[in-house]
């Protein structure tokens, strides 16, 4: 069931604690622990260029640290160090860590030559041309860490066929702190200021010590000090005191510290399970990449498609919005995972305090504690929201609001808020503002909802499986999967039919989500692409219903409906088979239902308030009246309020901008100005806005230009009728050279899409556009791309193809285009362009891009030549006011 607050937000009276109170988690704001660091936000190869993943996604995510491979290195497709380096700094990044030996294909790292000096010799020569290349990126070389080795002790410094001399370091350091010292000198004679981040182990070695005596003795010590956690959020604060021990007894630092792989299968895209490794990431004072087990270029699992985000990134986007200083966090089972974990802040110039934690099913009390009442006053305005996991491939709206409520300071300076029947995949955020200023409560953006496990429903027919368990903290390398188990049996040849019993409490429309996965590559599934099955509700009103895709089984993701329920029970099957509609085709495994009620509460704008709000040169003020929430921002000139505001599909939505007057101020939309009248006056009101938003994350700024502008919040909603896109089929446009229609992909819009755009420049589609008027319009392209790169590892490794897009024989604006997984599974992108009023001539080409030389190309096909398959595309414009 959904976690709701238990009753009222209310201080409890006071009395004896029972053994039947519920655990307690207590957040002292008067013991501060250090300035936020947000250095959980890393990444291992997770971004693969410019687009994939979006900026509006990097920056969003507060990503502060990337580690990837090296520029041109044959490990994987993308993630080019170089190719992401721009992206990532403009975004808001600080460092991209270089994992030099990825200019080696394998892993171990095969690195050419018949003994150890040579194979040396030979990772020198690459090292210089490496250096070479970033000290010709301007600024941006500030933002680079060189890594010499990666989990040396492993392969280039340990004892397997691909070693220096197959004797561990470990064991005998001597040429691996040799080795260390020469690339150390190496790279410092050929960019000075390099910073340098070393050893990069496997875990916190007991030897480490000694090659930091080593490093002290020869004047090599690292700048930044590496290590992998590839174990628990124990022992990252457990390694982390360790290591500051021995920096003491060794007598060097304190040097920061980027544990530059975190977490596992089982962990990633769980928010609540996240959380209890941010939780000891943020506590230690230190930067952390989550790794990197599967594809490039998602965000580990954070990203979907290119423009999307999940549980996790919503995650990671409340974790970066925190600031001023960290405080005390008591978990009811300190330092112990699978457990309620937290994090928690308190901005005083803010005057606000945020606290995210989760990992517990059931119920517990969030206490926070020294409630300094020249901060907050008697009351506090709490803001209660859920962040719940919808699976590594299944786009997440913003957090849930479960409650929004005024609620009076204890006179012991505390306020207890009892949560009930928490989900121990979600993570949750309370957000403490002072009370008695602002308006009526929120109302719960949430209402009615439950979960259905497959493995609880009732299957009849051939074909059934019960899999798992998945993903456990025994196994944490398997998925994570709702209740562990998950149901198999809907595929080609079946007629399979799981049947969930459900009872709804009233008449209305509900959302029905299918939690489900199919992998891309099993034979069933490469036939036709997703796998179709079939909904009916009584037997009834029959919907076919396309099962997400995924790069490997048990990665979730969501497909989403409405049906129509009367209050009581009712039975909704899932089958293979219907009479209607036709049979499977492919394989898919189901892992639950979420049923919810579509009342006003799923239906109301969402809101987001100015006081919540990522805020440049300004800070709240809580003396408003009139104000929606606790408080409202007063925008002078130049000051900004930067809200990530969710769509759920590329289109018009309606973007409401409250305020209670003053000066005047600008809007703009993922980074780019818009071409509106100003929104504000002298007077409290509201401008509407109708705007083209992208699926997923788009990032809309409010910035002031005259006097104080005093907003207040958006309200945004999904809306049709001001911005009509008009649509064009790909097939009906000019298609040049080797470019051609095909009927091959069924899904496709009309059952025809053009194929082989790319391979040279002379293949190309050609599309004429109208534009009603000139100005910037969005170019959504339905495309596919299923082409993956042969791998030397455990990780799939898809490749984003990319468009060369030229706008009446313009400059050509270069594209990328995540996997879909399948060239019969389609998705949206949309790319903002200018147009002239009248016609226009949209061009797409594409060809092999070369190496950072421009003269090399890579030699295992990890650079595709070819653009996507392009079905259609829309034209709408972009604002409307």
């Amino acid at each position: 069931m959904a976690a709701v607050l238990a009753t009222m937000l209310a201080v409890p009276s006071a009395g004896t604690a029972r053994a039947a109170d519920p655990e307690q988690l207590v957040i002292d704001l008067a013991t501060d622990t250090g300035a936020f660091h947000g250095g959980a936000s890393g990444s291992l190869y997770g971004i693969y260029g410019d687009g994939a993943p979006s900026r509006n996604l990097i920056e969003g995510m507060h990503l502060r640290t990337v580690s990837t491979k090296a520029q041109d290195g044959p490990q994987h497709p993308g993630a080019d160090a170089l190719e992401i380096l721009p992206p990532f700094v403009d975004s808001g990044g600080k460092d991209v860590y270089i994992y030099m030996t990825d200019i080696y294909r394998g892993f171990p790292y095969q690195w050419p030559g018949a003994n150890g000096p040579e194979r040396l010799a030979d990772f020198k020569e690459k090292i210089k041309k490496q250096v070479a290349q970033v000290t010709t990126m301007g600024d941006y070389k500030d933002h680079v860490v060189y890594v010499p080795f990666n989990e040396p002790e492993g392969n280039m410094f340990g004892s397997g066929a691909w070693s220096y001399n197959n004797v561990s370091w470990l064991n005998d350091p001597q040429d691996f702190f040799a080795a260390w010292k020469e690339t150390y000198h190496l790279i410092k004679s050929l960019d000075p200021d390099a910073r340098i981040a070393g050893p990069n182990t496997s875990l916190l070695f007991d030897q480490v010590k000694g090659f930091l005596q080593y490093a002290k003795a020869n004047d090599v010590v690292p700048d930044v000090m590496t290590w992998h956690e590839l174990s628990s959020p124990a022992a990252v604060r457990t390694s982390v005191a360790r290591y500051r021990q021995w920096e003491q007894e060794v007598g060097i630092g304190p040097l920061p510290i980027n544990v530059n792989e975190y977490g596992h299968n089982y962990h990633l895209s769980v928010p609540g399970q996240v959380v209890q490794w941010v939780s000891a990431i943020e506590e230690s004072k230190i930067d952390a990449d989550l790794a990197y087990w599967n594809i490039d270029g998602n965000l580990n699992d954070s990203a979907v498609d290119a423009n999307k985000g999940n549980g996790q990134w919503w995650l990671f986007n409340a974790y970066g919005q925190m600031s001023g200083h960290t405080v005390q966090v008591t978990a009811p089972h300190p330092n112990q995972q699978y457990t309620m974990q937290g994090v928690a802040t308190l901005d005083a110039d803010k005057k606000q305090s945020r606290a995210l934690f989760g990992g517990k099913n059931g119920d517990a009390n969030v206490v926070f504690k020294n409630i300094d009442p020249k901060l907050f006053g008697k009351t506090v305005r709490a803001t209660v929201q859920e962040i719940p996991w919808t699976g590594q491939v299944g786009d997440s709206a913003e957090p849930l609001r479960l409650a929004d409520q005024e609620v009076a300071v204890g006179t012991d300076g505390v306020v207890t808020l009892p949560m009930a029947g928490m989900n121990a995949m979600s993570a949750y955020q309370v957000i403490l503002s002072p009370g008695g200023n602002g308006g009526s409560p929120a109302t719960p953006s949430t209402s009615w909802r439950t979960t259905y496990e497959a493995e609880n429903a009732t299957y009849t027919g051939s074909g059934y499986s019960r899999n798992g368990p998945e993903g456990t903290p025994s196994n944490v390398g398997k998925f994570a999967t709702s209740g562990d188990y998950n149901v198999g049996g809907l595929r080609t040849g079946s007629d399979g039919v799981l049947a969930f019993d459900v009872e709804v409490p009233q008449d209305g429309t509900y959302d029905l989500s299918v939690f489900a996965n199919s992998y891309n590559l099993d034979a069933r599934v490469k036939e036709q692409g997703p796998t179709n099955v079939f909904l009916r509700v009584d037997g009834t009103d029959p919907q076919e219903l396309r099962m997400p895709l995924g790069y490997k089984w048990v990665v979730w993701g969501h497909t989403d409906t409405t049906v129509k329920l009367t209050a009581g029970k009712h039975k909704i099957t899932l089958s293979a088979k219907d009479a209607d509609l036709g049979v499977t085709k492919g394989d898919a495994i189901i892992d639950k239902i979420d049923l919810a009620l579509r009342d006003e509460h799923v239906t109301q704008p969402a809101i987001y308030e100015a006081e919540y709000a990522t805020l440049t040169g300004t800070r709240p003020g809580y003396t408003y009246r009139g104000a929606s929430g606790p408080g409202a921002v007063a925008l002078g000139k130049r000051d900004s309020a930067t809200f990530w505001v969710h769509s759920a599909a590329d289109g018009e939505s309606t973007v409401s901008v409250d305020h209670l007057g003053g000066g005047e101020a600008g809007l703009s939309l993922n980074g780019e100005a818009l071409d509106l009248p100003k929104v504000g006056s002298g007077r409290p009101g509201t401008d509407t806005v109708r705007m083209f938003l992208s699926a997923g994350i788009n990032k809309i700024t409010v910035t002031g230009t005259s006097r104080e502008l005093v907003l207040d919040r958006l309200r945004v909603s999904p809306s049709k009728g001001a911005l009509v896109p008009t649509v064009y089929q790909a097939e009906d446009g000019t298609l040049s050279g080797a470019a051609r229609t095909t009927a091959e992909y069924t899904f496709a819009g009309n059952g025809k899409a053009v194929t082989d755009i790319g391979n040279g420049t002379a293949n190309a589609l050609t599309i004429d556009v109208v534009a009603a008027r000139s100005g910037r319009h969005a170019v959504t392209i339905r495309y596919s791309n299923a082409e993956q790169a042969p791998a030397t590892h455990y990780n799939p490794d898809p490749i984003a193809r990319h468009a060369d897009l030229s706008v009446n024989g313009g400059p050509a604006r270069r594209v990328l285009f995540p996997t879909t997984f399948h060239f019969n599974d389609f998705r949206d992108l949309t790319v903002p362009v200018t147009l002239k009023k009248g016609t226009n001539r949209l061009t797409f080409t594409a060809d092999e891009l070369p190496d950072f030389d421009g003269d090399t190309y890579n030699q295992y096909d990890q650079r595709s030549p070819y653009a996507p398959v392009i079905d259609r595309i829309a034209v709408t414009p972009l604002t409307k006011r």
